[in-house]
């Protein structure tokens, strides 16, 4: 019985339109798709951005090249170093974060969850997954900060192109575990674990020569740290000595480096740090009997990890700041100077240096250095190469036009190098930016930059693009002369030959614009900002946890503009910007809307712990600051409007859509505030009701109709709904507060009514209770009248391993949630993914109006609903939810779901109908368009809108009308961006592209011949009529 439903089920889906089905054609046309990776993590030499050279052929000397990085996303990527494209990426789940990663000819490996818990091994070319296992669970791994603390790879060949038969790897993991493994297939071949377990000395640093691998570690002593090593047998992975060494390390993390030069066998590895400002060091051998030294001399605040350990090489920075570049001598067994980088001392005329390492194709090292002069203004950056000018070496030096404004501040910087000639160095570095930019530089051209921070959008609003316009140079007419304006109209008419050719083609051929041609403008095209013919050219405003907006156009997915949030006062003292709230106050309808306007609230943190609420004002087309005053190319400056953090922010409907802040004293603050703006707010203060969230419970409050001493107006608490004990609030969620409504009730089969609730003060809330010790948390979810704090609605779900992963979306009447249900209450009973379908209607049933959407407050019948409730099966998990939306609200309104396979989904409203009955349908609910209820949403590769495309980790998708009422624009943003449309009722109101135009002119055609020619005929021959 269930499978003959099911397959009736499949054949009711195949009755339903498919407008949303996306042809082959169309993609990449109606839509576009942006994969990123995520801002490089910078902070450590083994997860961030490197070059690595590999072999692509049988021959050593056919090498390419890739950026190696790990990112805040989670994400382990390789990029192109010519064009920027990802070559490849792996996104690990985000309870499995990346510590570790190292890259030999053909192969990467990466360590990841905690303490390293698992291991991968990676083809260096495609990406494809080689191996993979796990070392120890993650529950038993420690949680060090930061997280690479503890986890450290080495390969134990040494040719950086090539890839052996057998590569294997030394694999510290959780800061006392080393093992040799086969990176190949993941096999470890021996293991060997401190006796303590990390409990006094954790170790994090690893050398080897080819019969030893000394790993080195810190031990705690009263007020520092002191070295302990233990060297073990390559081979075998037995202990050959383990010791103490006398030293006093302050700063386990960056006070004490380990080097070692993989390319000579014959070579020794040394342990560095620093102690009090003198540097000091220590030969590694089998035995562990070499005694410390000191470098007498120089003091030092520094020494500098840049990518070079295994070649030998390392930066110390004396204690006025300059730069030395320094090696292990291998005559000396000792460590002795290179290079001292010129003007590398501490200045105000330039920013700290940044120092990073690389090798060429013959593997030989170089040391770059990259810094900021404030006196030129531009980006200066040096190249040393030891093995240069027959072993002296040799400096290449040269400025760059990078520009800060544009892109923030340097953070880090990776090299990549190569010799042709005996005096000639040439490089390329590869630069992260404090905004989350990736650039490429080679000399002093930028040959590509990526945009991670669109990888951390935090809010996300289309907003509609004005008519194109003719642009004409018109002057005063009463001055101007016969042979101006000759020439003016001349030079006015010079489009129309062009016009009327297209015209002709286009009526002709019936070649108009259609649906499912691309909204993008053509390259030299000047409407690129203006609207084109259905409205599906919008600029999408996206503000990024970076400090940085963007302006996105929704057709292509170009960036039409960026701008960096300015600090304001904290640029002294650093600091960032939390974005809170985007609004749209001025829209191409309201008047001056031929240039729409955004406002950005944002929360701004300085690193001195003051926090303050700003204000940022911006022309929505070209990013320029609508206060006028931040210049083009600048910082935009914000609005310091709140000092203090806000309560909530919303922008009052109307002609004049005012922004309206509330902070932590019930104190209002109006954006713009003037007299105008004043007034209107003071004329609708008595109307306005609104919830604010207290601990354990929520509040109710309006505005005293007067503004007290202060000029501030205050707000006053009316009412409060308390949660229960343990309930905490994780999200909010509301319906769009200018959504249209074209249908106030459902007409049922029997011509009865059930009537919307259609409540616009509804607010939802997500929570997770504690029930005790032992007990998992459950979830809750609620509908709350924001006027009054009635409940209209309350449902309480199970956790996911203690979670409450719970997406909710609410739209006119209907709110659907998402859930996973873990717990097994009935033998039938499956877990999985559930989405519950919740729609609610006036009064106690059909026909009963209360008038629900212009009902006063308190008016009592008003929280009487009738709630209709139905569960069901999702094949997959979902990470964000939508409903579409239109212009006039007459197309239905189905379901976009993203979900944890990276695709972008559509589910019909039908499927999701809480009235679906649970047995065969009768003649009156077909009527209704009614289907028998199953649980389960079947999967349908036919509603994937986002088709081949992986989008990965979506955590938002954002809806909005087109100027069709059929169609819907959608942007889902997470670690990729990702834009198309889609028509949830068919292109009702457009012509189908097979209509067959060219047949419709020629029959047009045909019938005026025909009028012509028969016209006189009919004429003559009601002449002859009259006379006889």
């Amino acid at each position: 019985m269930v499978s003959l439903l099911r397959a009736w089920l499949v054949v009711a889906l195949g009755l339903l339109p498919l407008s949303l089905a996306l042809h082959a054609s169309e993609a990449g046309v109606v839509d576009w798709h942006k994969p990123l990776v995520g801002v490089p993590i910078t902070h450590s030499q083994s997860l961030s951005p490197t070059f690595h050279r590999f072999s692509t052929g049988s021959s050593r000397k056919s090498t390419q090249s890739v950026i190696l990085t790990t990112t805040s996303s989670n994400v382990l990527a390789a990029l192109d170093p010519v064009k920027g494209d990802v070559v490849w990426r792996y996104v690990f789940e985000a309870t499995d974060s990346v510590v570790s990663f190292r890259a030999l000819g053909n192969v990467v490996v990466a360590l990841s969850g905690p303490g390293g818990a698992n291991f991968r091994a990676f083809d260096t070319q495609k990406g494809d997954l080689i191996a993979e296992q796990r070392l120890h669970k993650p529950s038993e791994g420690h949680l060090f900060e930061p997280s690479d603390l503890g986890s450290h790879i080495a390969f134990v060949e040494k040719n950086d192109t090539t890839l052996s038969p057998t590569a294997d790897i030394f694999a510290l993991t959780n800061g006392h575990a080393l093992r040799r493994i086969d990176a190949l297939s993941g096999r470890t071949r021996w293991e060997w674990t401190s006796p303590d377990k990390a409990s006094s000395v954790v170790y994090s640093r690893m050398a080897r020569t080819p019969s030893t691998v000394f790993i080195v570690g810190l031990a705690k002593s009263f007020a520092s740290y002191q070295l302990h090593v233990t060297a073990l047998s390559a081979e075998s992975g037995e202990v050959i000595a383990s010791a103490h060494f006398p030293s006093s390390i302050h700063n386990g993390l960056t006070d004490f480096l380990v080097l070692s030069d993989v390319s000579d066998d014959d070579s020794t590895p040394h342990i560095i740090w620093l102690e009090q400002g003198h540097m000091h060091f220590v030969s590694l051998t089998p035995t562990l009997a070499e005694k410390p030294k000191v470098m007498k001399g120089a003091t030092y605040k520094s020494i500098l990890n840049i990518g070079l350990n295994e070649r030998g090489q390392f930066v110390a920075l004396r204690s006025n700041g300059a730069g030395l570049a320094m090696k292990t001598d291998k005559d000396s067994k000792g460590i002795s100077l290179v290079w001292e980088f010129s003007e590398s001392a501490t200045s105000d005329r330039y920013t700290e240096s940044f120092y990073t390492g690389g090798l060429d194709k013959e593997n030989n090292p170089y040391i770059g250095r990259v810094y900021w002069s404030h006196a030129l203004g531009i980006a200066s950056a040096h190249i040393y190469a030891a093995h240069s000018a027959n072993g002296t070496g040799l400096v290449r030096g040269y400025t760059f036009p990078f520009e800060t404004n544009t892109h923030g501040i340097i953070t880090h910087a990776a090299l990549d190098a190569a010799n042709p000639s005996e005096n000639v160095v040439i490089g390329r570095f590869v630069l992260t930016t404090s905004t989350g930019a990736v650039q490429l530089w080679q000399y002093d051209r930028a040959q590509w930059t990526r945009e991670e921070a669109l990888s951390e959008i935090a809010l996300a609003e289309f907003v509609e693009l004005p008519e194109p316009k003719t642009a004409s140079a018109h002057v005063n007419e009463e001055i101007e002369s016969f042979i101006d304006r000759v020439h003016r109209q001349l030079t006015d008419a010079k489009g129309l030959p062009t016009y009327l050719l297209n015209f002709a083609r286009r009526f002709a051929t019936g070649s108009y614009a259609s649906v499912s041609t691309s909204a993008a403008a053509s390259l030299d095209s000047a409407d690129a900002l203006a609207r084109d013919e259905f409205g599906f050219r919008k600029i999408i405003v996206a503000a990024t946890r970076r400090g940085v907006v963007y302006g996105i156009n929704s057709g292509s997915g170009a960036i039409e503009w960026r701008r960096i949030l300015g600090l304001g006062w904290a640029a002294a003292v650093g600091g960032k910007h939390v974005p809170l709230k985007l609004f749209v106050p001025r829209t191409v309808g309201d008047a001056g809307g031929d240039s729409p306007q955004v406002v950005l609230v944002t929360q701004r943190v300085a690193d001195n712990e003051l926090v303050d609420t700003v204000i940022f004002h911006i022309e929505a087309l070209t990013g320029e600051d609508a206060q006028g005053k931040s210049p083009t190319g600048e910082m935009l400056q914000g609005v310091d409007i709140v000092s203090g953090e806000i309560l909530d922010a919303f922008m009052l409907s109307g002609e004049n859509k005012t922004v309206v802040l509330i902070d932590k004293f019930l104190q209002i603050y109006l954006f713009p505030e003037t007299d105008e703006t004043r007034q209107s707010f003071q004329t609708h203060s008595p109307k306005l009701n609104f919830p604010l969230l207290a601990p354990g419970r929520l509040l109710g409050h309006q505005i005293l109709p007067e503004p007290v001493f202060t000029g501030k107006f205050i707000a006053h608490s009316t009412w409060a709904t308390l949660f229960p004990p343990g309930e905490t609030v994780l999200q909010t969620f509301k319906q769009h507060a200018e959504e249209p409504v074209a249908s106030l009730g459902k007409v049922l089969g029997d011509r009865s009514t059930l009537y919307k609730y259609l409540n616009p003060r509804l607010v939802g809330y997500l929570t997770i209770a504690q029930r005790g010790a032992g007990r998992a948390p459950v979830c809750g979810v609620y509908l709350v009248d924001g006027a009054k704090g009635t409940v209209v609605y309350h449902a309480v779900v199970s956790s996911a391993g203690g979670a409450c992963n719970v997406h909710a979306v609410l739209t006119e009447n209907w709110l659907l949630y998402t859930y996973y249900d873990e717990d097994l209450v009935t033998p039938v009973q499956a877990k999985g993914h559930r989405v519950v379908s919740v729609e609610l209607y006036e009064g106690s049933g059909v026909n009963d109006k209360t008038r629900s959407s212009e009902s006063s407050i308190y008016f009592n019948k008003s929280a009487e609903v009738s709630v209709y409730e139905q569960t069901y099966m999702l094949p997959l998990g979902v990470t964000a939810l939508s409903i579409t939306t239109t212009k006039f609200g007459i197309t239905t309104k189905d379901l976009i779901v993203a979900n944890e396979r990276g695709q972008i989904q559509w589910v019909p409203r039908r499927l999701l109908d809480p009235r679906r009955p649970k047995r065969k349908v009768t003649a009156e609910e077909q009527e209704e368009g009614l289907i028998q209820y199953d649980p389960l949403i079947p999967e349908d590769p036919r509603r994937v809108i986002s088709h081949s495309y992986r989008v990965a980790n979506v955590h938002k998708v954002i809806a909005s009308p087109a100027l069709l009422e059929s169609t819907s624009l959608i942007f889902a943003y997470g670690l990729d961006l990702f834009s198309s449309r889609v028509a949830p009722s068919g292109t009702f109101d457009v012509l189908n592209e097979n209509f067959n135009k060219v047949q419709l002119v020629l029959t047009i055609a045909a019938l005026s011949v025909a009028i012509a020619v028969t016209g006189p005929m009919v004429r003559r021959k009601r002449l002859r009529e009259q006379w006889y």
